[in-house]
């Protein structure tokens, strides 16, 4: 959809993270491993709920990986994919609510999700990374707010990738369902590298926070006829 105004946060976001994957990549050459860069800014769902009696201070304290993680990626398809994501939807959303608006709207979605995913298994020593739980909340708000949107998509059939036009409630409701899905099955396997319930958190909330954060319509002042 055509916005009104270009979407500065959205952009400013989608560079932090990509700025943040290079960084990332640069860790190695300075005698750091990735798996220890995940484990330090990662949120560890064990970490958040037996540590909580820990001083909140220090280089990442146990509260602060819910905003650390939402910038840190576990590869280039991950970040690729959730940018993109980020700037089909983000835009509108950003342009139905002013930008100091969105930017909270985001970063609230984004440790919500990272919270269900923890509340879902506490015991967890995995990190949780990706911005995929703040982009879940954008899709939630976007379902809610411009349910009749029409979002090009492709299908892949075989060997053919037909593109279709469809309304974003039905687009996203089929995502939303199958990370519902994928969520449930994931109890039978417990290592599934995909934290599902982030995104049923995310989309979630963003679907309850969406007219809570967008921007108030001006009241239409009434005509005196002489």
């Amino acid at each position: 959809m055509p916005t009104r105004r270009f979407a500065v946060m959205t952009l400013a976001i989608i560079l932090v993270n990509v700025a943040g994957f290079a960084f990332q990549l640069l860790l190695p050459r300075w005698g750091l491993t990735l798996d220890g860069w995940y484990y330090l800014a990662g949120a560890r769902p064990y970490e958040l709920t037996h540590h909580m009696d820990l001083p909140p201070f220090g280089l990442f304290p146990w509260w602060a990986t819910l905003f650390s993680s939402l910038f840190v990626h576990g590869g280039w398809l991950h970040l690729i994919f959730n940018m993109l994501y980020l700037w089909i939807f983000g835009n509108n959303v950003e342009d139905a609510m002013t930008r100091p608006r969105f930017v909270a709207f985001y970063f609230i979605c984004g440790m919500v999700a990272t919270t269900a995913q923890v509340l879902v298994a506490p015991n967890s020593d995995v990190p949780l990374v990706g911005a995929s739980g703040a982009i879940a909340g954008v899709l939630g708000a976007y379902i809610v707010l411009f349910p009749k949107a029409r979002v090009v998509s492709v299908v892949p059939l075989g060997f053919f990738f037909p593109v279709f036009e469809v309304p974003a409630w039905v687009l996203l409701g089929i995502w939303f369902a199958l990370q519902a899905v994928e969520g449930l099955l994931s109890f039978r396997d417990p290592a599934v590298g995909v934290a599902f319930f982030a995104h049923v958190g995310g989309f979630v909330a963003g679907m309850g926070l969406a007219y809570l954060f967008v921007r108030p319509r001006p009241a239409r002042r009434a005509r005196r006829r002489a």
